[in-house]
């Protein structure tokens, strides 16, 4: 081996694996009471330290902790929303930063409600750091803090955007007990409710032979089950002219309609049209007319298209005169450019009957002229 070689230590064909350690996210929070009003100021600092200021202005008026504390769970309730974990969170409150160290007691019972909350959003996020900080750290947020109890709000007003800031309502009101009661009324509960497809019935009874235990729909479906077959895991609906069509489900309409009504072959045709050309394409579902009709009412591009309407909202009631001179009608042009004769008006008068017409210049317009 010659000794200008170099030895490498590498082994041939290793990969190398690099996880890149994002640092944590910053949160500083503030809050401001005073006579005009409360507020609260959250900034985050992302890992790339690009800075999100957040300005809120709370709807009743309270003490500075209790706007303290309000800072702190709007900032931790937007780090849950966007699910931002590791959290480094920095406050000038030493009260309340103790408190939820547990370096302090709560004593107060109106800032219990407030810690049990604050302390239950740091449990759901988990990894939170919470260090105090001194407020001469801390001016981006006091001075959104501050901002924001500036504005004064109704109690009607709950929550509006005002460019990065919001009107908050009080978080709680009352006791612990009445809280988590109120809490408990709010809950509503939701439940995705699928909507029967029109053709299981018919598929059932043409594959299985059964029917519905209704004995309305059973009725209907023995009678509709005549016009349909079901071919190759595919319901067919047999037309007045023979032809065999093909039954869509909910989704597979509105699919449908905005491929032949302003798809790539689209003409953007009216609701007749559109039906008729849905059918001849081999396609079939009961609500046709209907949905066709309403798809093409609905459309935005033809609403700006469309021929304008030019009836009148209300029937014409024209003035009809009997003889000559029966009717005028008297209209003022002016002011105009001075003429020669210093005349500024020009007085037009039509006679219904015959529609003759005279025009009297005029210097000034008086009662006494007309």
């Amino acid at each position: 081996m010659p000794a200008e070689w170099e030895l490498s230590d590498d082994l041939p064909d290793e990969d190398v694996l690099v996880i890149e350690v994002m640092p944590p996210w910053k949160m500083y929070f503030d809050g401001a009471s005073h006579k005009e009003g409360a507020g609260a100021g959250v900034v985050f600092v992302t890992s790339k330290g690009e800075v999100l200021p957040y300005s809120f202005t709370l709807t009743q008026n309270c003490s500075n902790n209790v706007a303290e504390y309000q800072a702190l769970i709007l900032g931790l309730e937007i780090a849950v929303d966007v699910k931002q974990l590791p959290l480094k969170v920095y406050g000038d409150s030493q009260l309340v930063v103790n408190q939820l160290l547990g370096l302090y007691e709560v004593k107060k019972p109106e800032l219990l409600p407030y810690h049990n909350y604050a302390k239950r959003l740091m449990g759901w996020l988990g990894d939170v750091e919470l260090e105090h900080l001194p407020r001469k750290d801390n001016k981006q947020a006091d001075a959104l803090a501050k901002l924001a109890s500036t504005l004064s709000m109704t109690d009607k007003e709950t929550r509006m955007p005002i460019c990065k800031s919001w009107v908050i309502p009080p978080i709680f009101s009352g006791d612990e007990d009445d809280m988590l009661q109120e809490e408990e009324n709010h809950v509503t509960e939701v439940f995705e409710v699928e909507e029967e497809d029109w053709r299981q019935p018919l598929v059932d009874y043409l594959k299985y032979g059964k029917l519905p235990n209704d004995l309305r729909r059973r009725t209907d479906t023995r009678r509709r089950a005549t016009r349909f077959i079901y071919y190759k895991g595919t319901l067919y609906r047999r037309s007045f002219d023979g032809l065999f069509l093909h039954c869509l489900s909910d989704n597979e309409k509105v699919q449908a309609m905005e491929e032949a009504h302003s798809g790539v072959c689209g003409a953007h045709q009216s609701g007749p049209k559109l039906h008729f050309r849905i059918k001849r394409m081999g396609y079939y579902w009961p609500t046709m007319v209907k949905d066709c009709m309403d798809y093409a009412r609905r459309c935005q591009t033809c609403q700006f298209h469309a021929n304008l309407i030019h009836q009148p909202l209300k029937p014409l009631h024209p003035t009809v005169a009997s003889w000559p001179f029966d009717a005028w009608g008297l209209d003022i042009v002016g002011p105009l450019t001075k003429s020669s004769g210093g005349h500024l008006y020009i007085l037009a008068a039509t006679d219904y009957f015959s529609k003759w017409a005279e025009a009297v210049p005029l210097k000034e317009v008086k009662k006494e002229s007309c």
